[in-house]
């Protein structure tokens, strides 16, 4: 367990700026007994590989005032009592009659001040400010069904990798902090929300026609026994998923991690492998195997584009 905090507020001094953060000592993670000074230290120290995910891509909280197993929310706009380096975008969802005032995070100060809130787990959008309409990822999202071992998740996540291979696509993946794992593709920004996403639902079709023992494609709410379900429905405007790094809200602090396609491979892990306590060491002694998302600007292919 990570040294625990004893004092209940303290100012630290974050991007040059003073930072209050309260209530240290509070229990977020009752079996586990790390604290919230606990995950402020974390997002403390992972925030420069946080950072290059968060600039300009519009967050979404899971907050948790009373630790993992009190009352939660989802905070989609900025507080009106944000400090002023918090920036936002603004934007209005159809299903909404007024405008939404989408988070920022430029720096470590304004990741910490939204955690300081009670926030545990970030989720992103996958489009930047102020083309928002534009995503640069696509993102491949990897569920089980009640049944599902962690070894086929595991294959369904190597045929795919293998599919988007043989039609030039690089992707990565990383588990998703819960049961499932995410395998995004970076983008050029020059592709609209509805052609991105028709472009993951026919690969996921075609995946679930080669593969239809392994892997099946969500339609309504139909059970998928031991098959994993490849979602498409992330790849929307105002969609969000869980970030690279970000903790989960679940026993044992578990986070979505990034993976080298050779561990992915090798298997002989599990998602509760990597946590809030054992990532920071992970990251330290390798090169982020997720930043060749960000590097990639690809072009989806023609068809899917027209």
């Amino acid at each position: 367990m990570m040294e625990p905090m004893r004092r209940d507020g303290e100012t630290w001094r974050v991007d040059g700026r003073p930072l209050k953060v309260h209530h240290l000592d509070k229990v977020f993670w009752p079996e586990d007994g790390f604290t919230k000074g606990d995950l402020l230290a974390y997002y403390r120290r992972m925030s420069r590989r946080l950072m290059p995910w968060l600039r300009d891509r519009p967050l979404t909280l899971r907050v948790f005032p009373d630790g993992i197993h009190g009352f939660s929310y989802y905070r989609r706009d900025l507080p009106d009592h944000a400090p002023d380096f918090l920036r936002s975008v603004d934007y209005r969802a159809a299903t909404r009659n007024r405008v939404l005032r989408l988070p920022l995070v430029d720096d470590a100060a304004g990741l910490l001040w939204l955690v300081d809130q009670g926030a545990i787990e970030l989720h992103l959008w996958s489009s930047r400010a102020p083309h928002l309409e534009r995503p640069d990822v696509a993102v491949f999202d990897l569920d089980t069904g009640e049944d599902t071992p962690w070894e086929r998740m595991r294959e369904a996540a190597l045929r795919l990798r293998d599919a988007l291979d043989e039609a030039g696509i690089a992707s990565r993946a990383k588990t998703s902090g819960g049961t499932g794992m995410h395998v995004y593709v970076g983008l050029a920004p020059r592709h609209d929300f509805d052609q991105v996403r028709a472009w993951v639902k026919s690969v996921a079709e075609r995946l679930a026609e080669a593969w239809p023992d392994l892997v099946a494609v969500p339609h309504g709410r139909t059970h998928q026994g031991n098959r994993v379900l490849v979602d498409y429905a992330q790849n929307g405007i105002g969609r969000n998923t869980a970030a690279p790094w970000t903790v989960r809200a679940r026993p044992g602090a578990p986070v979505s991690m990034p993976l080298k396609w050779a561990e992915v491979e090798a298997g002989g892990f599990t998602p509760t492998d990597f946590t809030m306590e054992t990532a920071p060491e992970r990251i330290a002694r390798r090169r982020d195997p997720f930043a060749a998302v960000l590097e990639a600007a690809q072009e989806l292919p023609e068809p899917a584009a027209g």
